[in-house]
């Protein structure tokens, strides 16, 4: 079972040997990276690349581990109990399963993500240290044990907001996306939007690394954005003369999709302002 990677998701050589990796050690694969890199979306390739079913639990900073497990819903079983219910006698009725639970107790092999780990608290990945590792765990409220038939294939994201316990590193396989060179995401713009004019996408591609590394930029633009701003790009027919133009004496066009804080926004107003008075 490898992952080649697929016609809709540009997976670069080392991310690759990643994937690869953690399925043969059967680890769950860390992916560390800026927000809109393709961490989550990575999860769906290799579950469509496998041609495997996708479970997924999105983490909220509210999210404990022991719901990815199964919740208990006493409350209702009490409720049940006052109104003389007849499935308040099977404990079974008020358990709902949740995303590890259906992971393992799936028949067959399934890619599991779990999206967005560093937004719980601190403590979250050490809870599941047990279950991922064992691939098992107990429900204390039936007696039962519910153990992972087919081993899933784990993938974690992170977007680095918080550090992760030393013990959980140490059972993952560690990938981190490094954000793409001009070259690779070339190659990505062409997947979401093949048959684009390749001056376009040039000056276009220039532009944007052009913003990325202007200094003091709060939050830099990440693959996502600059796929929305071609998007807005190509449904306003803009030329690349268009693009020149524009980031000669003002904002970068349709910023919006591009800078997402005032703070941006205004050190891009100095610095086309400067730029104005130093040609007059």
């Amino acid at each position: 079972m490898k992952f080649q990677g697929s016609d809709e998701y540009v997976a670069t050589a080392d991310l690759t040997v990643a994937v690869n990796a953690a399925i043969t050690l059967e680890r769950p694969l860390l992916v560390k990276g800026e927000p809109g890199t393709g961490k989550t979306e990575l999860a769906r390739q290799i579950a469509s690349g496998l041609d495997l079913p996708l479970m997924e639990w999105n983490i909220k900073s509210t999210t404990k581990a022991t719901q990815g497990l199964y919740e208990y819903d006493a409350v209702s079983r009490l409720r049940d109990s006052q109104l003389g219910e007849e499935r308040v006698h099977d404990v079974r009725n008020y358990i709902r399963p949740g995303p590890l639970w259906n992971a393992f107790a799936s028949k067959g092999k399934v890619v599991l993500l779990i999206d967005e780990i560093d937004k719980a608290d601190i403590e979250f990945p050490n809870d599941l240290l047990q279950e991922l590792d064992r691939m098992e765990f107990h429900v204390y409220e039936t007696g039962e044990t519910i153990r992972a038939e087919a081993r899933p294939i784990v993938i974690i994201t992170s977007n680095n907001e918080k550090e992760l316990p030393d013990a959980f590193l140490r059972r993952c396989f560690f990938h981190y996306i490094r954000f793409p060179d001009a070259e690779t995401l070339a190659k990505i713009v062409e997947v979401h939007y093949p048959g684009i004019k390749p001056h376009l996408v040039r000056t276009a591609l220039t532009q944007f690394f052009e913003i990325r590394e202007t200094p003091g930029l709060k939050k830099k633009p990440s693959t996502s954005e600059v796929l929305d701003w071609l998007k807005l790009i190509l449904s306003e027919d803009l030329q690349p003369e268009d693009l020149r133009r524009e980031a000669n004496h003002s904002l970068p066009k349709l910023h919006g999709a591009l800078l997402k804080n005032e703070q941006d926004v205004h050190l891009f107003e100095r610095l086309a302002f400067m730029a104005r008075r130093d040609n007059r």
